[in-house]
Parts: C-alpha cells; structure tokens; sequence
C-alpha cells in the first residue's frame, strides 16, 4: 500500500468518525498534519507526472517545453 493511500484511508476513518461521534483534539491535529502531508504530495506529483511534461505546440508543429510561468 502506497503512502498516498494510506493516507486517504486514515483521513476517511476520521471523516467517518467525525461524522458519528466527533473527534477529539488530538485527532483533529492528525487530521490537519494528514491532509496536509496528502496535498503536498499530491501537488509534487502533479507536478512531476504531468506539468514538467507539457510542452507547447504553434502552428507550424513546432515543441516548445512549458517553463515555469513567473508572476
């Protein structure tokens, strides 16, 4: 099981529990850390898997690799 989908799991325990009897401090504080550590992982695989492949094509058929856009 990956560290993704153990996240997910717990997360849904505790929405479950959240759902039926509350949650306590502690678990709220697990809750944030855990949805936390999922987004960033999320975004850094996002970001590997799909914007450092994305490449630009004009009219001619020409490739041109997306750069990081500044603000």
């Amino acid at each position: 099981m990956s560290r993704m989908d153990e996240l997910i799991k717990r997360i849904n325990e505790l929405a479950a529990k959240n759902k039926s009897e509350g949650l306590t401090k502690d678990e709220l504080e697990e809750r944030a850390a855990l949805r936390k550590e999922y987004l960033e992982l999320f975004r850094a695989g996002f970001k590997k898997d799909y914007l450092d492949n994305m490449y630009y094509v004009d009219d001619e058929g020409n490739e041109t690799k997306i750069e990081k856009v500044k603000p």
